[in-house]
């Protein structure tokens, strides 16, 4: 009879198998996912929503990891739950090295939403369900080996997922280009493939040592609907906080993955099994976490700085998720039906995900589902803490729930004030608001979430006033109206409501690049530049930079790229190549005009980088803001050769210095580095 040194050596040899084998499926998930966006995202105008499809596609990848897992789990023998396994993982090997190619990029009229999903089931759907089924179907075959923690795995890739997330900004995005990402990937999932493959084929023959716990008794079906509803309510607050983030805080790249890596740490915490948890204490501060996120956001036109949004919203987003997660793991059944709680804990990921980032766009005309996520929240926290009969903690949980519905009814109502149009697309919240005073001062305001798209007065002669980042002292408007002459050629990569078309002259040529077909809808029907300019005005629907690629029209005298998203450049015109496509577009003797206004990132001394590699000269040009004319304070870099356009007397009086950012790298399609580019808070 065998010793018990010598079963468990074996045993603890085949757990550091699978332990190895399971942190690297979850680190290699989780740098795939923001590999993959940085890849795709400049192919759809640098959207922010981007990031919110490729997180329905994956939380739908993870369900059908997990469906994969528990029908092997109950369908199959040990010895052909391996052999399938392994040639899974010996068919994604096919797909490597990782990603789509330039053949996916859209045409201007595809719908992205749809097209980002068949890319990505095309060209990584394999080897993400192969990854995704790693972590319950090697806890399953611990589990049938006799291990009696499985569940700790489960805490242990979570950390893996969170530990890629943070290495991705601060040492992999810094280091290596895309395609370097994607090869060094693909490297290490060949790794991966070899450790899991020993790891299924050594369980072919383990015997069956599952046995039933006296803790976590079988539960009834009604349970299933609360471990699902727990865990949607997880991932709607997940792709809530980021779409509030993106659309209303910053549209910072960066910023995409952080409330990604605070839901990970709320699943290492909650499933460690360290008791981390204290109920009673977490409920409490979860009531004071609902209190403030519901103060946050219920004014929409009232954003806190970057330095104080962030940190509320990510805490916020982590003491709720904590929540979920830990009365997932309190609720947990035995070990025996690991596969089927983890497979409704994916399928409550994926349907809150795809009612956020699918749904929710078609149904709702404003951002409204960070308050209906809180709103579920408090009625999760009513529903699991009424059993326990103690009125106190009813009444609380009643007066927190109430109160969110009360912030989801005024986020409704503010969207709605004074609001000409709301329109909502894959390219983020479009809001017209007319302001209430009549009279010379009345405006009327496009919205990109909170963040001002242009206005315009509504009365004669005010109405033909260039406003916000374009007045007649700004970059763009000094070169527009000195530099040159009537009969110029304009291209103009974003069209906000048109306001440049107020410098517009009799035998001028305006041409506008705009990837939301619903901004220009709103420009032409809501706003009155492009109507009233006596310029010829043409619009070009699509993305800028794509759409100039095979654009044949004669070259510009100038050409000015200001395409936003919420608050961000997207980075994808702020490249070698798009520097290289630029110049084919603009006359010898022209200028390109770089709108790099920013509140968080300092891309002046990137457009200088760019500029310095074609051969151009730049100077940055600030004008202060007029409250009383409706302008704002802007940046515009302008990018030329002309001596005349150097030397005009207003631009050298409102130029600044682009103070350098040392080792800062040539951005190409292939390589960028927002972190370089943060600008330091200021201290008040």
């Amino acid at each position: 009879m065998e010793s018990e040194t010598e079963v468990s050596a074996p045993r603890a040899l085949n757990s550091l198998l699978c332990g190895t084998a399971i942190f690297l499926s979850a680190f290699l998930l989780f740098s795939l996912e923001p590999l993959i966006a940085k890849r795709i995202i400049p192919w759809f105008g640098g959207s922010a929503a981007v990031w919110t499809v490729c997180l329905v596609f994956y939380q739908i990848a993870l369900l059908l990891g997990y469906v994969y897992a528990r029908a092997v789990a109950r369908r199959l023998t040990p010895r052909m739950q391996s052999i399938l396994h392994i040639l899974l993982l010996l068919a994604s090997l096919t797909l490597l090295p990782i990603g789509p190619g330039a053949g996916w990029k859209p045409a201007p009229s595809q719908d992205p939403t749809w097209l980002i999903l068949l890319m990505l089931t095309a060209t990584i759907g394999l080897p993400f369900v192969v990854l995704s089924a790693t972590s319950p179907l090697l806890q399953y075959w611990l589990a049938r080996g006799g291990h009696s923690t499985p569940y700790s795995f489960f805490a242990f890739s979570n950390f893996a997922s969170f530990a890629a997330l943070i290495a991705y900004p601060l040492g992999i995005e810094p280091t290596l280009d895309v395609n370097a990402q994607s090869r060094w990937w693909s490297v290490l999932y060949t790794v991966f493939v070899v450790a899991c493959g020993i790891s299924a084929w050594q369980s072919r023959s383990a015997a069956l040592q599952l046995t039933a716990s006296t803790e976590h008794p079988p539960l009834k079906g009604t349970h299933e609907w609360i471990w699902f509803t727990l865990a949607a309510c997880g991932s709607m607050l997940l792709l809530a906080v980021t779409n509030h983030i993106d659309e209303n805080v910053a549209a910072v790249p960066l910023l995409w993955v952080l409330p990604l890596a605070v839901y990970l740490l709320s699943f290492v915490f909650a499933f460690s099994g360290a008791r981390l948890y204290r109920r009673s204490l977490w409920l409490r501060v979860l009531a004071f976490s609902l209190g403030i996120l519901g103060y946050a956001i219920y004014n929409i036109n009232e954003v806190q700085a970057l330095q104080i949004s962030i940190p509320i919203f990510l805490a916020g987003l982590f003491v709720c998720c904590l929540f979920c997660h830990a009365e997932l793991y309190r609720l947990r059944p035995d070990a025996s039906d690991l596969t089927r709680f983890y497979l409704i804990v994916a399928a409550g990921g994926a349907g809150g995900a795809i009612f956020v980032g699918l749904i929710a766009p078609r149904i709702f005309s404003g951002i409204y589902e960070l308050p209906l996520a809180l709103s579920l929240t408090a009625a999760l926290a009513l529903l699991l803490t009424w059993s326990e009969h103690v009125w106190s903690i009813r009444l609380l949980w009643v007066g927190v729930s109430a109160a969110m519905c009360a912030v989801f009814a005024a986020n409704i109502a503010a969207y709605h004030q004074n609001a000409l149009a709301l329109r909502r697309s894959f390219y983020g919240s479009l809001r017209v608001v007319q302001s209430r005073h009549a009279g010379p001062e009345q405006t009327r305001t496009l919205f990109h979430g909170t963040i001002e798209h242009g206005a315009q007065f509504l009365l004669p002669p005010r109405r033909s006033r260039p406003t916000t980042y374009y007045g007649p002292d700004s970059g763009i408007g000094i070169l527009l109206r000195e530099c040159f002459p009537p009969g110029k050629r304009v291209g103009i990569v974003g069209l906000g409501v048109g306001t440049v078309a107020a410098y517009g002259q009799p035998g001028d040529t305006f041409r506008f690049y705009e990837i939301n077909p619903q901004v220009i809808e709103i420009a032409e029907s809501l706003f009155f530049y492009l109507r009233q300019t006596p310029s010829k005005v043409q619009i070009v629907e699509g993305d800028g930079r794509l759409s100039l690629e095979p654009d044949t029209s004669p070259p510009f005298d100038v050409l000015a790229l200001d395409a936003f998203s919420g608050d961000a450049i997207p980075v994808h015109l702020l490249t070698a190549q798009a520097m290289t496509l630029y110049q084919r577009h603009v006359r010898p003797n022209g200028a390109i005009a770089f709108h790099v206004s920013n509140n968080y990132l300092d891309l002046a001394p990137v457009v200088r980088r760019l500029a310095q590699s074609a051969g151009y000269k730049t100077i940055l040009i600030h004008n202060h803001g007029e409250d009383e004319e409706s302008i704002l304070p802007a940046d515009w870099v302008i990018v030329t050769n002309n001596e005349t356009v150097l030397a005009d007397p207003a631009l050298k009086l409102r130029s600044r210095v682009i103070a350098p950012r040392p080792g800062l790298r040539l951005w190409t399609d292939t390589y960028n580095d927002l972190l370089q580019t943060l600008k330091t808070p200021r201290v008040h």
